[in-house]
């Protein structure tokens, strides 16, 4: 199975998983999130990446987003990975959002890994738009 692991400072990931569920359907056993709270020492975090991933085994792929490149919850969580000889098996994308995460759950299983990270980034990029938004009773009054 691909797994498409969420991590992040806060609540961002379970938050996430959370809008996951409501749009691509809930009791979904393929998607799995964790988070680094306000105040959690790092080694509660590490034993709580642990849990989150302890069904995974080297049968498996993951997608591992988090929510900044090079912060604490993804660095951990690569090192849980890797301490669990599952670093081959996972992409690790930083700057997760919820158009790049509910591509990856939809489209995983479509498409070969290397293929779906390819698409999955410019497609998210894609996503991110600045626009204005007008009062159209303003816009009438003109």
């Amino acid at each position: 199975m691909k797994y498409v692991v969420l991590v992040s400072h806060g609540t961002m990931a379970p938050g996430l998983h959370n809008a996951l569920a409501m749009l691509a359907g809930e009791d979904r056993a393929d998607i799995l999130s964790t988070s680094l709270e306000n105040g959690m020492s790092s080694t509660v975090y590490a034993d709580n990446v642990r849990t989150c991933i302890a069904g995974i085994t080297e049968n498996d792929e993951i997608l591992l987003f988090g929510d900044l490149v090079g912060g604490s919850p993804l660095t951990t969580a690569t090192n849980v990975i890797s301490e669990k000889g599952l670093l081959n098996k996972t992409v690790v994308i930083g700057g997760m959002n919820l158009p790049l995460a509910l591509s990856a759950v939809l489209m995983k299983d479509t498409m070969e890994t290397d293929e779906l990270v390819q698409m999955l980034i410019p497609e998210a990029r894609e996503e991110l738009k600045a626009f204005q938004v007008t009062d159209s009773e303003a816009e009438d009054e003109i």
